[in-house]
């Protein structure tokens, strides 16, 4: 009973808090959207839109559609359906790129030796001035866009896992060798989990720098996509149109991003439980 009522306690204790950060945010929310507001209105300028002219306008344009399509309008499958397309193929190539090619480097030290220095030359090239260069050899299609961000995004997500996998606890890899667990084993077992943490810091990078380069390829060469919709709005200077493109973009991003620290959660979550234990 006691034992019980201890778990009890805990529950309770972890869920006010929980409840208490959640009001905490959303009371920050709240403030500077009231604050936009007074200060939009208040300033009164053609190119300062009001916060809830922006979301009027992202929710005209984008989620006033039939109980059937799920309030999607047509604008989703025009523009953001084909953004998200290449934003993913993007960054899932980059993704299985990385790891593998990390886990490689980062467990073979010839290999290491001698793509280290290739590796730090690329990291230092902006992705941004990529853009020529792959308009020059793709074209203005999507492969350009999907080759774009899969280069701009590998760095984070290569080095994030080299160095995981350098991380990793000789000790327990020893232990294995004298378990006689094989090399595959390991790695499957012992390496990549260890290495996990890094890899998805890499990935939480990579995700972020995937958007930017998805807008920056559609404003470049593109004939839809959010990017193409955002020039678009700012050549016809319509302005609260341009705003609601902006807006949509940080709504995408904290999705996507919400998403993937989800599927972190899951991912990692022996690993916060082994780390509870040690501070025990």
């Amino acid at each position: 009973m006691g034992e019980a009522g201890d778990r009890l306690t805990r529950g309770l204790t972890t869920v006010r808090g929980a409840a208490s950060e959640l009001l905490l945010r959303s009371a920050v929310v709240v403030a500077g959207l009231l604050v936009w507001q007074l200060v939009t209105m208040a300033i009164e300028s053609a190119f300062f839109p009001t916060p809830l002219e922006i979301f009027g306008r992202v929710i005209e344009t984008w989620f006033s559609g039939s109980p059937g399509t799920l309030f999607l309008t047509e604008e989703v499958g025009r523009n953001v359906a084909p953004s998200l397309m290449r934003l993913l193929s993007g960054w899932l190539l980059a993704v299985a790129l990385g790891v593998g090619l990390g886990l490689a480097i980062g467990r073979i030290d010839w290999l290491a030796a001698m793509l280290g220095p290739i590796v730090q030359f690329t990291r230092a090239i902006p992705p941004p001035a990529l853009v020529p260069l792959f308009l020059v050899l793709l074209g203005i299609g999507d492969g350009m866009k999907v080759g774009l961000i899969a280069v701009g995004v590998l760095p984070p997500i290569l080095l994030n896992t080299i160095d995981g996998v350098r991380s990793v606890d000789s000790l327990q890899l020893d232990t294995g060798r004298v378990f006689g667990i094989d090399r595959r084993r390991r790695l499957a077992r012992i390496v990549i989990p260890s290495a996990m943490p890094q890899i998805f810091a890499g990935l939480r990078v990579s995700l972020a720098i995937a958007v930017i380069l998805m807008v920056i390829s559609e404003l470049v060469a593109s004939t839809d996509g959010i990017g193409f919709g955002l020039l678009q709005a700012q050549r016809g200077f319509r302005i609260p149109d341009m705003w609601a493109h902006i807006m949509l973009l940080s709504i995408l991003g904290l999705a996507l991003n919400s998403g993937l620290t989800q599927v972190e959660r899951r991912a990692l979550r022996w690993h916060r439980g082994a780390r509870r234990r040690s501070e025990v």
